[in-house]
């Protein structure tokens, strides 16, 4: 049985499995559900598609360019890993809940409320990764790292090849944001339409399910959770690997 020397030896074991299963090629279920996911999008109404193209260029641009999701508290300051790691998971299972009850409420109205828990979704998902910027020690009144966070955002869902491109971007952040603008002029890192469509095409399967009439509450309430999971997952290892570089 491996031990451990510290509690940093242990975490850069769980990032290297992490690494492994994020560059991981599909399999036969993924492949599917991505078929099965395609041909939903097929046969959505285009007002569908916009609602969701829109939702996130505007709740993107909201949280790169304004204060609407900086937190009321300061940066931490002097925690080791540990602490923010724990303070993480607090932060990831309250999210969790929360878009679990938007997702269930949405869910429940039809196809229209269902429509409108996207932009709301994309919002609890920004103010969490906020938050976690925070809980790390990172200062999202700095535009900088309004660009980290989107990046994470993207590494959660994206396809395979954004995945691969961003990861690199992630691990050696220090080095590429002294490079990058500290004014507005930083949005030209932004591909807005490349952003939109990954997003888009990435949604996952549960949440196309949520339009279904007659499930969407159950569905929206499951989808949700996994869904801020999964993007607990990317934010806490992507801040994991930027702690770990400045030991």
């Amino acid at each position: 049985m491996m031990t451990y020397t510290s509690y940093e030896d242990e975490i850069k074991l769980k990032l290297a499995v992490w690494e492994r299963e994020l560059m991981k090629r599909p399999g036969m279920l993924q492949n599917i559900s991505q078929s099965v996911q395609t041909k939903i999008n097929q046969i959505l109404p285009e007002k569908a598609h916009q609602t969701i193209t829109t939702a996130v260029k505007g709740v993107v641009h909201t949280a790169l360019f304004t204060a609407e999701y900086t937190p009321k508290n300061a940066p931490s300051s002097g925690d080791s890993l540990k602490d923010c790691d724990d303070k993480a998971e607090q932060v990831r299972s309250f999210y969790k809940k929360l878009a679990a009850a938007e997702g269930a409420g949405t869910g429940a109205g039809g196809i229209m409320l269902a429509l409108a828990d996207f932009p709301l979704l994309i919002g609890i998902k920004m103010k969490f990764l906020f938050e976690l910027a925070h809980v790390y020690g990172y200062s999202t009144k700095d535009i900088r790292e309004r660009l980290f966070i989107l990046y994470v955002f993207q590494l959660a869902f994206s396809s395979l090849d954004k995945k691969r491109e961003l990861l690199p971007k992630l691990k050696n952040w220090e080095a590429i944001a002294s490079t990058i603008p500290k004014d507005e002029r930083f949005q030209q890192q932004v591909n807005w339409r490349e952003l939109q469509q990954e997003y888009r095409d990435t949604i996952d399967f549960r949440k196309m399910l949520q339009l279904i009439p007659g499930i969407g509450a159950i569905i929206g309430a499951w989808a949700n959770y996994d869904l801020l999971d999964d993007l607990g997952e990317a934010g806490i290892n992507a801040y994991r690997l930027r702690r770990l570089t400045e030991l």
